[in-house]
């Protein structure tokens, strides 16, 4: 099954016949090395042009680079509690991230990830707030809620796009605004989200805070190395995520979709059952990323808890380049640049330059595919207009 797959996706890619003449074994490895090699070189020269600009950018703000470097480290790496401070600010985005994997792969570009994980978080809230049980069990239905809350969201833009032929990146990116403001609605609006108003103290927009109950464990104590159990579920979910689209049927029809719309309709594939499934549970994802974000980490919903957790998820998926493995130590990186970005204040150096450093590294991350991609189209232009002429 995988070889056929890998070579029908081959033919699909290149527009040629599945039969093609093989190369000589000696002359494909040989090229493949270089072709590594010079993939290597270039990945090295885009990051050192990215930490030099970015070192710029923190010299020009009258700031020490050596400084900045220093506290990134000590809010990421520097000790126990920091490390696991690192894979808690990394265990949402990689959910996120595998979710945005998927239905990149059917070629449909979801960026609405934000809005559907505060749109999964609010209905974990709800069931967590108001559905009563033993902790375990209501625990178990919260993140449920929020995978399904988050896919009923990014469902919307599904069903407008094989309904109306609504652009998908238009549709889940105003879909954001929507939730922000629904989610503002329910926690200040009484017997919705609100919190119990307690005498002599002001309303604050905000839910009540999730019982101990219902936050997920965690293991080990601060000040010494501590997680929350919610990274073995992000590490789950990747593994079977990977397995799922290299090893199933499934997979392979959401990837022959994503190659060549007109061949995966020949073939039997339904664009609207494929597509549009993989784009809510894209939206599941991200809102169980909400569900994990909210029972492991800020307990409680408010307008713009989620602090841009689906726009980076979104970004850690795009570096990872459809790879649900490399998802997991890119998502870390991205861990890393938001846990030791607190630590900024101390230095003096204003808290966007960590967002410029972020951009340059994901723009470091993204342009040597993007560059090596549009060269060897253009090889294969010229290759073909040579032929052209010869013939």
């Amino acid at each position: 099954m995988s070889s056929f797959t890998e070579l029908v996706e081959k033919s699909v890619q290149a527009g040629e016949p599945a039969e093609m003449a093989p190369t000589p074994a000696p002359l494909a490895a040989e090229h493949r090395w270089l072709g590594w090699l010079g993939a290597l070189l270039l990945y090295l020269a885009s990051f050192t042009v990215a930490f030099a600009l970015s070192a710029l950018f923190v010299a020009l703000t009258g700031n020490s680079p050596r400084d900045v470097v220093t506290a990134m480290y000590d809010g990421s790496l520097a000790d126990g509690s920091a490390i696991g401070q690192t894979i808690d600010e990394a265990t949402p985005l990689l959910i996120v991230a595998l979710g945005t994997i998927i239905c990149t792969k059917a070629g449909i570009f979801n960026i609405g990830q934000e809005g559907q994980l505060i749109i999964g978080a609010m209905c974990g809230a709800f069931v967590a707030l108001d559905v009563h049980g033993p902790s375990w069990i209501i625990l178990i239905l919260t993140l449920l809620a929020a995978a399904a809350g988050g896919a009923a969201w990014a469902g919307i833009s599904a069903v407008l796009k094989y309904w109306r032929g609504v652009d998908v990146v238009i549709s889940t990116l105003l879909l954001i605004f929507v939730a922000f403001q629904l989610v503002t609605w329910a926690v200040t609006t009484p017997g919705v989200l609100q919190e119990n108003a307690v005498p002599g103290s002001v309303l604050s927009p905000e839910s009540n805070q999730l019982p101990p109950g219902l936050q997920l464990a965690r293991i080990g104590q601060y000040p010494d190395f501590n997680v929350g159990i919610g990274c073995f579920l992000a590490l789950a979910l990747a593994i079977v995520v990977h397995l799922a689209m290299t090893r199933t049927r499934w997979g392979f029809r959401i990837r022959l979709l994503g190659l060549n719309r007109d061949v995966a309709r020949s073939t039997g594939v339904r664009e609207w059952r494929t597509g549009g499934g993989s784009l809510a549970l894209s939206g599941a994802f991200a809102g169980l990323a909400g569900g994990v974000l909210l029972t492991g980490s800020v307990f409680r919903i408010q307008a713009g808890f989620s602090n841009n957790v689906g726009f980076q998820g979104l970004l850690a998926a795009l570096v990872a380049q459809g790879s649900a493995l490399l998802a997991i130590p890119v998502s870390l990186f991205f861990g890393a640049l938001r846990s030791g970005g607190g630590f900024l204040a101390s230095t003096g150096v204003p808290r966007y330059l960590v967002d410029v450093v972020q951009a340059l590294l994901v723009l470091a991350a993204i342009f040597p595919p993007v560059f090596l991609a549009v060269l060897r189209r253009r090889r294969e232009r010229v290759r073909a207009a040579a032929q052209a002429a010869v013939s």
